[in-house]
């Protein structure tokens, strides 16, 4: 996979994370369930984007 392809990826998965951290802070505070649903999802988006991170970073060095 091409760098500039990988560079896209890793964008959308950015913005995916900061769309989420969004909608868990505009949850009123007794919305426990929707909160804890959001973060399991923020979590996997996270671990998403650090892989998408990682794949670019050795792209570039090999």
């Amino acid at each position: 996979m091409s760098i500039r392809l990988i560079a896209i990826e890793l964008y959308k998965a950015k913005q995916e994370v900061e769309a989420l951290e969004r909608k868990i802070r505009g949850l009123p505070p007794g919305d426990q369930a929707g909160r804890a649903a959001l973060q399991e999802e923020l979590r996997q988006a996270t671990a998403e984007h650090a892989r998408i991170l990682k794949l670019l970073d050795g792209a570039k060095s090999g």
